[in-house]
């Protein structure tokens, strides 16, 4: 009776062996079945910079070092498609005001890519506490005639800040020799850049060692400008329907006197309160305390 019950033991656990062995093979088989992704939908190249690219007019040195710095900033712009795609909406919108304002001042058209570099043209506020397109400082703006307080921050409005800008640049060109250097200062600041080019005994933005967002800043606005006035190159394409126009056609209201309420002042011109902020983002108060200052406001045309 024993010899009989080992013989079924054994014949059991042979059997549960070779199913288990089964399954795992079947297990197997399904594994395998499954379609292997080999590749991504999307192709990616790398970007060829071996032209000529300038700033201004200004030529990049074709060395190793400056190819691979332009290289990172064209690889980083060019795949950031949301990003770059926005900026090239935005565009639309404000390079014509930033364009001739840049002119009438003298400062090179190339320079409208600071601003996309610095905000993406957008009116943001830095970790810094920089504001608008142009990203000034509260003590920067206000040597250059923005006013800046509770009710009025004119870093926020295009016109005046960019026509700012444009004499801080002129002040930069001036006092460093050249628009790349101009550029450089403007991202650490002048005292500093002399400084840094002082201790560092060069004279060429291209040869210092600085810190990694001064070192990438110039190469970024080229890299802009590379990408946003060739879009189709790097396979960014716009129909015209699809940028951002310009504001729709406005005039402008003179105000010399106190406004209590902002809301009721806008539905007085037939206008919304967003429509107000839309056209007049320097207003950063529901109010507006004047006592000698004289303002323009913006209001859309009706019809």
């Amino acid at each position: 009776m024993k010899k009989v019950f080992l013989i079924y033991l054994c014949i059991t656990s042979i059997a549960g062996t070779l199913i288990l062995f089964s399954n795992f093979a079947k297990a197997e088989d399904k594994i395998e079945e499954k379609p292997v992704m080999t590749s991504l939908p999307q192709i990616i190249k790398s970007i060829p910079t071996d032209k000529s690219f300038n700033l201004a007019g200004e030529p990049v040195p074709q060395t190793f070092d400056a190819r691979e710095r332009l290289d990172r900033e064209l690889s980083v712009n060019a795949y950031w498609h949301s990003s770059t795609l926005i900026n090239l909406k935005n565009a639309s919108r404000h390079f014509p005001t930033i364009e001739r304002i840049l002119a009438e001042n003298g400062v090179p058209d190339d320079f409208k890519f600071l601003a996309v570099a610095e905000s993406n043209l957008r009116n943001v506020v830095s970790s810094a506490n920089a504001k608008g397109f142009w990203q000034f400082r509260k003590l920067a703006a206000k040597e250059f005639n923005l006013e800046v307080n509770d009710e009025v921050d004119e870093r926020y409005h295009l016109e005046k800040s960019t026509e700012a800008a444009a004499k801080y640049l002129k002040q930069l060109h001036k006092r460093f020799g050249s628009w790349t250097d101009a550029a450089a200062a403007y991202n650490v600041g002048p005292t500093s850049y002399a400084r840094i080019k002082r201790s560092q005994k060069e004279t060429s933005y291209y040869n210092l060692n600085l810190g990694d967002e001064t070192s990438r800043y110039v190469f970024r606005l080229i890299a802009m400008k590379e990408i946003m006035t060739n879009p189709d190159v790097f396979g960014f394409y716009l129909e015209h329907g699809e940028k951002y126009n310009e504001l729709p056609p406005f005039y402008e209201v003179k105000v010399d006197s106190s406004v209590d309420d902002w809301g009721s002042w806008a539905h007085k011109y037939g206008m919304t309160y967003r429509e107000l902020k839309i056209y007049n983002p320097w207003l950063i108060d529901s109010k507006l305390t004047v006592i000698k200052n004289t303002y323009y406001i913006k209001v859309p045309r009706k019809g």
